[in-house]
């Protein structure tokens, strides 16, 4: 398979990138989209039993992914944000809205069935806008 110059791919040291064969963000054209984000910290499950400390590292984590496009929070036109309890809708949601209060992105909010490792209570996604079109130096 040829890569697609116009296509960047970002990797973080999640191991699981490697494992299932993801990048942890992509641009393409004008967008930046960053893969479903845990709250991990040097590879290990943090603020657990918490769902708005679970919320807040995970978007920090995903926000990480935007930096090597110079991109951050203000870039942010859609967020998704899946949980394993409907009980932690407020919490996460209030970690959402002091993250993203001022940009209002389109926002998703879920409840699954539950994640890969049953401490997490949340993933997140996020996907940026790039207002130069993608233009990369």
């Amino acid at each position: 398979m040829t890569a697609d110059p116009a296509v960047r791919r970002e990797q973080s040291d999640s191991p699981l990138e490697e494992t299932i064969g993801f990048a942890r963000a992509v641009a393409a054209g004008d967008r930046v989209l960053v893969s479903g984000t845990m709250p991990l910290v040097d590879g290990a499950v943090r603020g657990e039993g918490s769902p708005y400390e679970q919320t807040l590292l995970a978007f920090g984590n995903a926000l990480a992914a935007l930096e090597p496009f110079g991109l951050g929070p203000d870039s942010v036109i859609r967020t998704r944000m899946y949980l394993s309890h409907a009980r932690d809708a407020d919490d996460v949601g209030r970690a959402h809205r002091e993250l993203f209060d001022a940009v209002r992105p389109a926002a998703t909010m879920v409840v699954v069935a539950g994640f890969t490792d049953s401490r997490v209570l949340v993933e997140v996604e996020i996907e940026a806008f790039r207002a130069d079109g993608g233009v990369t130096e």
